[in-house]
């Protein structure tokens, strides 16, 4: 089967890989994911997160960074400095140039860090949190390296390029075509002996050479991008689970893995909140009909999921998405008048300013309300710019169910105690906000 474990093609066909950060965790996870790399032919681009939870760390250090908490910002700083170079030392020791590419991005921080905090917190954000898949991937390929692969570190944010929406970037599709063609692919076309290019997930940059970010868990975007933009074979994205599954094990007893699935179906449960895949991910696959496989790095072997252009098995299971620590927020004209249409585009604009992702929508003549995502920082500064001209209601730490394909569905025993807020049905899709 395409995408099997040590498949050995007769000729070269370029394969995009995604390691998230559970997959590159520690050493050993390191190791695992390069001994997974070297037993594909390449030509490889290996996509890498920031390592285990690097990235909430590094949110940690934004949020000190951008209350002007200067001994936090330190403390912070350091220990995650020190966890990256300890696996350095584990790994590979100072042998490499990684480790000198190292120093520099760390030092390049930590000028960052000693200047006053920018007015634009999505900005921040994006300069700061950036710095785990710029480590990971310098870790991973210096390890490719140690390891005797012909391996080439690229940096992402010469590679894609987006618009300046912070925290949210968009990609310049024909733009970054183009830089990967004269990066990546010169790369391969000019270096025979070539296995490997490792670039980050998650990060880009705009025209002015400002650092953006493609959204919480955009690492298979990024890595849908690259595939798109080489027309390359397959993607192969390397998860804790055996392939996609129609609930979440860690919430939801007796699983059931889903052997295909098809890019609209795909598209729909992600979504919904399916948290195996980014949302973004499957368009670019799409357009081009390149198949999507996730497989364990826990058991390379099997088979896992093929996402694809066949729809045939899309309605033979129930999948249960369960998004917890969610917002509902209920909005209405202070004067008591309807709901319009005018009203509905302001307050998308207010959302979309705030950095709000909106799951669930509903209306009446009087209230228009939202279930929702958000950063806990941002949470203040939008309810008062609701209120200048709504009247506004909230509640934090909601969840949200959505039972896709609901037929002869059971309603999961651990959430039957809860109080529903408010419940959807349509043709093939159950939903239910719960507190």
């Amino acid at each position: 089967m395409v995408g099997s474990f040590k498949k050995k093609s007769t000729h070269l066909k370029m394969k995009v890989f995604k390691f998230g950060g559970a997959s590159v965790k520690d050493a050993k996870a390191i190791q695992n994911a390069v001994k997974i790399t070297d037993s594909y032919e390449g030509p490889i681009v290996v996509v890498v997160s920031a390592i285990g939870k690097t990235t909430n760390a590094l949110e940690d250090l934004w949020s000190a960074f951008v209350s002007k908490d200067k001994k936090s910002t330190s403390e912070a700083f350091k220990k995650i400095v020190d966890f990256h170079q300890k696996l350095i030392n584990e790994l590979f020791q100072n042998r490499f140039e990684a480790t000198h590419l190292f120093e520099k991005t760390v030092s390049q921080l930590s000028d960052y860090l000693n200047k006053e905090s920018n007015n634009s917190l999505a900005f921040s954000y994006d300069q700061i949190v950036s710095y785990g898949e710029l480590w990971s991937t310098i870790i991973f390929s210096g390890c490719l390296v140690s390891n005797s692969l012909n391996a080439k570190w690229m940096d992402a944010r010469k590679i894609i390029r987006t618009s300046d929406h912070f925290q949210e970037a968009r990609v310049n599709w024909a733009v970054t075509k183009e830089l990967v063609q004269s990066s990546i692919l010169k790369a391969f076309n000019n270096e025979p002996l070539l296995r490997c290019v490792v670039t980050q997930g998650f990060i880009g940059h705009t025209i002015d050479g400002y650092t953006t970010t493609l959204g919480r868990e955009g690492s298979d975007f990024s890595a849908s991008i690259l595939a798109w933009a080489t027309n390359a074979d397959e993607v192969l994205i390397w998860k804790d689970v055996p392939g996609l599954l129609n609930a979440d094990p860690k919430e939801f007893e007796n699983t059931v893995k889903i052997d295909q699935i098809s890019y609209k179906e795909a598209i729909e449960l992600s979504y919904f909140g399916a948290s195996v895949i980014h949302p973004k991910t499957l368009k670019p696959l799409q357009n081009s009909n390149i198949p999507l496989f996730l497989k364990s790095f826990l058991d390379p072997e099997s088979e896992g999921t093929v996402i694809g252009s066949e729809d045939s098995a899309d309605f033979k299971q129930a999948s249960y998405i369960y998004k917890k620590n969610q917002l509902l927020i209920s909005i209405s004209p202070k004067d008591f008048s309807f709901i319009l249409e005018d009203h509905i585009s302001e307050i998308f604009g207010i959302l979309s300013k705030a950095g709000v992702k909106v799951h669930l929508m509903q209306n009446s003549a009087l209230n228009f309300s939202i279930c929702a995502s958000m950063k806990k920082t941002m949470l203040e500064p939008l309810i008062n710019r609701l209120s200048e001209k709504f009247s506004v209601k909230y509640n934090e730490q909601v969840d949200l169910l959505t039972i896709r394909h609901y037929k002869n569905h059971k309603f999961p025993e651990k959430l039957k105690d809860k109080k529903v807020l408010i419940k959807q049905r349509s043709r093939s899709t159950l939903r239910y906000v719960l507190s």
